[in-house]
């Protein structure tokens, strides 16, 4: 069975004045010893966090730590989550994403030492830049886009591949921080990440097909 986890007034309070690194500390330091499902993340983080989710479930794919089927599942939660921005919806996630057991010793590694890397992409934040990216209801309708874009992108079938769930999780990080932020150029950089693992993506389908193509004709 699910345990249900309560934040006390104090961690509450904490994840609504710390800054960005904290509030994820905070949030590792709350995971259950054993196994978490996507539905406890959501209580622990607060349906009302949406984008500090997003970097949460980002965070993991910084670092090679393999967990199966963790891209599928934090994916489908992002694209979610993306989907509710866009469409101003209540949360809401399919009982099997929701509740799907995911081992959190293993998640707990992967976050804390990808925090490195967080504090590094907080600091270069700079809250209101260039504020014309994020100051109209049609650029934040194009912000939200690019966002469950990355999401896709973070579901693409090259999780074997190095760096093909990091670009994508970069970018989604990037977008999120810059949307929670209001920072323009980090924005970009999260638009930047998408172009790059589109690229990316090409090449690797590119570079399959030759191979194909090329063993094929061994056989002919």
């Amino acid at each position: 069975m699910e345990q249900h986890i309560d934040l006390t007034i104090a961690e509450e309070k904490a994840l609504a004045t710390e800054s960005l690194g904290e509030k994820i500390e905070l949030i590792i330091d709350k995971l259950p010893p054993d196994e978490v499902t996507l539905h406890e993340i959501i209580e622990i983080v607060g349906v009302d966090s949406l984008l500090l989710l997003t970097i949460f479930l980002s965070l993991i794919f910084l670092v090679p730590v393999s967990i199966p089927g963790v891209s599928t599942v934090f994916g489908l939660g992002i694209i979610l989550i993306g989907v509710t921005r866009l469409l101003a919806l209540q949360p809401w996630l399919p009982a099997p994403i929701a509740h799907r057991k995911l081992s959190a010793p293993r998640l707990r590694e992967g976050l804390t030492r990808s925090l490195l890397w967080f504090h590094r992409l907080e600091r270069i934040s700079q809250p209101h830049r260039l504020p014309g990216l994020t100051a109209s209801g049609g650029m934040m309708f194009l912000n939200n886009l690019a966002f469950i874009f990355a999401a896709l992108l973070l579901m693409a079938p090259f999780g074997f591949v190095p760096l093909s769930n990091t670009l994508p999780a970069l970018g989604l990080i990037l977008l999120a921080i810059g949307m929670m932020q209001r920072d323009g150029a980090l924005l970009l950089l999260g638009y930047g990440a998408n172009v790059a693992t589109v690229l990316y993506f090409g090449l690797l389908i590119a570079f399959g097909g030759l191979s194909l193509q090329q063993f094929l004709r061994l056989l002919a």
